[in-house]
């Protein structure tokens, strides 16, 4: 490599989350809104640019407190977006994130120094977002999409012990459709996603419902 060479200049690399969660059996994404140039005012994914001397992902942490006062979010890599012409300053090279989270359980910021709002956005209700994050977005959905259905991915989205129906509700959510009740039970079981507890949740007139946990 030449450290010289022009082209191997005025790179950058953006650590982007699509975050995630469900509200009330609504699936939703976290956003910011943007404060300053480029994309003032537009909406996007929560994220920033890697300093060079952290790892993309203590990047990634760091943005989120910045830009939301967010902290302890787990979150899974999925995708690299490297088109020349996302970022009108430079190149800037995107590592993308997926993140799964109880909106209950999670404080944030609604204004910092780099951000005027932030808020949950149901998926059919998103507005433009700056950048290449609809594109990111998007993608995000397929991948969380693909892995509910063998990784424990929606692990943050509930307490430790959770009833069939709570976890049923956010499948069906997520996947924008039906799934029947028995089938879907028994795959989860079946691929050691969810493990029975032998315990239950007492429901004042009502059966009891069995309560569940993902398998660690």
């Amino acid at each position: 490599m030449d450290i010289n060479n022009p082209l191997y200049k005025n790179q950058g690399i953006h650590a982007v989350l699509s975050l995630f969660t469900v509200e009330d059996g609504k699936f939703k994404v976290f956003l910011i809104k943007r404060k300053n140039q480029p994309y003032k005012d537009m909406w996007t994914l929560v994220g920033g640019a890697c300093y060079n001397n952290e790892t993309i992902d203590d990047a990634l942490k760091r943005e989120m407190f910045e830009k939301a006062g967010l902290k302890n979010i787990n979150f899974k890599m999925f995708n690299v977006y490297s088109n020349p012409q996302r970022s009108p300053l430079c190149r800037m090279i995107a590592i993308a994130y997926v993140g799964v989270i109880d909106s209950n359980r999670v404080k944030y910021l609604k204004e910092t120094n780099k951000t005027q709002d932030a808020d949950w956005f149901l998926i059919d209700r998103v507005p433009l977002l700056a950048y290449d994050h609809q594109e990111i977005l998007q993608d995000a959905i397929e991948f969380l999409k693909e892995k509910i259905f063998d990784t424990t991915i929606l692990k943050d989205l509930f307490p430790p012990n959770f009833t069939l129906p709570q976890l049923h509700k956010a499948y069906e959510s997520i996947l924008n459709k039906q799934i029947d009740r028995r089938n879907f039970r028994k795959g989860l079981l079946q691929k050691n996603i969810i493990v029975d507890t032998g315990k239950f949740e007492e429901i004042s007139g009502k059966k009891p419902s069995k309560l569940y946990r993902f398998k660690i």
